[in-house]
């Protein structure tokens, strides 16, 4: 058998389909977030990120650096192990401590990604429950998608955001059983909003627990940057609530926030925590840093959030398709993967402006998009730059100026189109 030959036809298939992804060589500059270098055939030359999940650019912050390097300098790189085998260092309490408070909680549980604290806090609550029942929104993240699957347990989607379609499930189940509901609070791809006080509202009803995916959203919203539940007032309604230390706070690592009793529960059974080296003590700190200035201070969603709005106007009254958002999301619709791919290579090569294209399996086919990420770092200088350029490359490649649009109509039987997806950065 020719192995070689099977894997070069699986990328092949994928560049056939235009759907194969290429990775640009990105030097970030501190002091001068969203500016970076970019590296092409030995050639660097200045670009700006308009896709970073760095919302906010704390990853730049001098207290998020200044705790990262005085804890590299006396701790040093790494954890040196498991949490079980001496890699719990004491940034990495002080984090979880930090976390709890937070979002209002008992606990909190530090993973080495929001995909991994998706995958292994999810399969392992399920698992604990007798006879679970998981009930998923139909667009939940590939990791949540992944935990829903290593638990084994029976799964139910409900249609996108359709709190009706939930309450059928849980009316038809059986009444005694334990049941799990697992759904996103900003869905990263359309910028969407899930209806979470009603969520908990069925949640109470019909006895079932809640898990809310806040990634996208925690240090974002909220008086004190905890998400969307935090800013709904909600975060006690919500049973568990997981989050990302690798976008909005500017570092790496996931989490769990919930009851003593679940956290060690997770901490004790789940193999994607037990068998993985900790996070580096100086990681932690960083985070800790950025976790605690983003819940003093508001100023940093204040700007994120006019530069969001600033560039769905000025790039809809440019006619540009941008895509209903009620959240820092900017989605640009194209509905075609080539021109897609053309559009991002055009803007980054010809105009020095990064944005990466998404296509299938990340949105589903006929709905490929650019997903523009406004950060407080983008003036409204790089904004008119930024709208010049895509009319330029929208008139050259044929697409219409149409002016903001409706995405494309998602349904219950395209619970695929979310499913192979890798968190960015998670």
């Amino acid at each position: 058998m020719n192995y070689q030959t099977i894997f070069e036809g699986a990328i092949d298939q994928l560049k056939a389909e235009k759907r194969y992804r290429v990775f640009a060589d990105l030097e970030r500059i501190v002091g001068r977030f969203p500016h970076a270098i970019w590296r092409k055939d030995d050639v660097a030359r200045e670009v700006v990120i308009w896709c970073s999940n760095d919302y906010l650019g704390m990853g730049q912050h001098q207290s998020v650096l200044g705790a990262m390097i005085e804890t590299a300098s006396g701790m040093g790189a790494g954890a040196g192990g498991t949490r079980n085998i001496s890699g719990t260092n004491h940034p990495l309490v002080e984090l979880e401590a930090e976390l709890a408070d937070l979002h209002g909680k008992e606990a909190g549980l530090v993973f080495t990604s929001g995909f991994v604290s998706n995958e292994a806090a999810i399969s392992t609550i399920a698992r604990l429950l007798p006879d679970c029942l998981i009930l998923s929104d139909e667009l939940n993240h590939a990791s949540m998608i992944e935990g829903i699957r290593r638990s084994g347990c029976e799964k139910k989607l409900w249609r996108h955001n359709d709190t009706a379609h939930l309450e059928e499930l849980l009316q038809a189940a059986e009444p005694g059983r334990a049941k799990l509901i697992v759904f996103e609070s900003v869905y990263s791809m359309d910028g969407d909003v899930s209806p979470i006080k009603e969520i908990c509202d069925l949640a109470e009803k019909y006895g079932a627990l809640t898990y809310i995916d806040e990634v996208h959203a925690v240090g974002m919203y909220g008086p004190r940057g905890g998400g969307i539940a935090d800013r709904e007032g909600l975060m006690d309604r919500i049973d568990v609530i997981e989050g990302t230390l690798a976008k909005a706070f500017g570092t790496l690592g996931g989490y769990i926030t919930a009851t003593k009793a679940i956290c060690d529960a997770v901490r004790s059974y789940a193999p994607g925590f037990i068998f993985t080296t900790a996070l580096p003590p100086a990681i932690a700190a960083a985070a800790a840093a950025s976790i605690r200035h983003l819940k003093r201070s508001s100023t940093e969603r204040e700007m994120q959030q006019r530069q969001a709005q600033q560039v769905k106007d000025v790039l809809g009254e440019a006619g540009l398709p941008v895509m209903p958002s009620s959240t820092h999301i900017v989605p640009i619709f194209v509905g075609n993967p080539d021109l897609c791919k053309q559009a991002s290579d055009m803007l980054l090569e010809e105009h020095g402006i990064y944005i990466q294209p998404i296509n299938y399996p990340t949105v589903p086919r006929g709905t490929e998009r650019l997903r523009v990420t406004p950060t407080p770092f983008h003036d409204d200088g790089l904004v008119e730059k930024l709208r010049a350029a895509l009319v330029e490359v929208w008139e050259r490649l044929g697409l219409p100026l149409s002016g903001p649009i409706e995405p494309a109509a998602e349904t219950v039987d395209q619970p695929v189109a979310r499913v192979a997806v890798p968190r960015s950065g998670g």
